[in-house]
């Protein structure tokens, strides 16, 4: 059975690594030309692929490719983050580069869902907060980031005084983060036995003859 408490996310900590721009859609974060991949194992060499190469594989000079952003698991975005089409692809892609964490001024709502049941918190700040962290983060690329959950804030820069802006989450996503539930599909494949033993005394399903 999945321990809840192995599953509970409330603080994640890390560099951060800023990708500005409005309406920034999946498609631009994973070319669908990868969606054929049969599993999600390299996604994490193609997010923004087209923007970060050429025609003949030479770098543009992305962030994901900029040697101070190395390492970064906190992405910082701005408006309408993730919007377009709802592949999954997108979110596994930035996971598997390394992201843990997204902090915007808004996300496409499918996209942020996705996020969610891959244990990934999407939060939301003020424009100007997020346009703050993100100077601060290009100026400084090694600044501390925080995102607490349990108090709802964000902290970066040097102790003990570091600077705090607000942050907000849907209640039901916090609650799946908080209370270690995010993970709906692994917690119902650890309950199978439950599941079929349930699924035996539904007479619609174990006494349907199907005549």
């Amino acid at each position: 059975m999945t321990d809840l408490d192995e599953l509970k996310i409330t603080k994640i900590e890390g560099t951060a690594i800023p990708v500005e721009g409005n309406d920034i859609d999946t498609d631009r974060i994973i070319p669908a030309r990868y969606l054929k991949e049969i599993t999600f194992t390299s996604m994490g060499n193609y997010p923004f692929y087209d923007e970060r190469f050429d025609t003949d594989g030479n770098s543009k000079g992305h962030p994901f490719d900029d040697p101070r952003f190395q390492g970064a698991s906190i992405l910082l975005v701005n408006k309408n983050f993730g919007c377009g089409s709802s592949r999954e692809h997108a979110p596994q892609a930035l996971m598997r580069w390394g992201i843990k964490a997204v902090v915007g001024e808004s996300f496409a709502e499918i996209f942020a869902g996705n996020c969610t049941m891959l244990g990934i918190p999407v939060v939301t700040a003020s424009a100007t907060h997020v346009q703050e962290l993100m100077e601060q983060t290009k100026s400084s690329p090694q600044t501390a980031v925080v995102i607490d959950l349990e108090h709802q804030e964000i902290r970066y820069g040097a102790a003990p005084e570091p600077t705090r802006i607000g942050l907000e989450i849907p209640e039901s996503r916090l609650k799946a983060f908080m209370h270690g539930t995010w993970d709906s599909t692994g917690i119902l494949l650890s309950n199978a036995e439950k599941t079929k033993a349930v699924a035996e005394r539904l007479p619609y399903i174990s006494g349907f003859d199907g005549g």
